[in-house]
């Protein structure tokens, strides 16, 4: 493995948006970039949707774990949905608190 393969991956960039999520003590970044967001939004239903669902306080862990999937920056290749979801639930869903804040916020106010 070389130097590159085990240097810490840069940190997230509020101004782009960007949230840090850490599983397994490694960091992640998390960027609500327009591709990421077409993406969730054909497993998860319309964007706007899921932000009211969210304020009402009715959103759920399958559908936040695929947004933020979505929205990760060099996933592993054999990460899925299922996998990220059973790492988060380890850690506890808090984690996710900031990174929905961060992503549900861009989602409104733009990119």
């Amino acid at each position: 493995m070389s130097a590159a393969d085990t240097a810490a991956a840069p940190p997230a960039n509020p101004a782009r948006g960007e949230a840090t999520l850490t599983l397994a003590g490694q960091p992640m970044t998390v960027r609500p970039s327009f591709a990421a967001l077409v993406a969730a939004e054909q497993e998860v239903g319309p964007l706007f949707a899921l932000v009211e669902t969210a304020a009402a306080g009715k959103l759920t862990l399958a559908d936040t774990v695929a947004l933020i999937f979505h929205c990760l920056v060099d996933k592993p290749g054999d990460m899925t949905t299922q996998s990220l979801g059973d790492e988060i639930v380890q850690v506890g869903i808090a984690v996710l608190t900031p990174v929905l804040q961060t992503l549900l916020g861009q989602i409104i106010k733009g990119l």
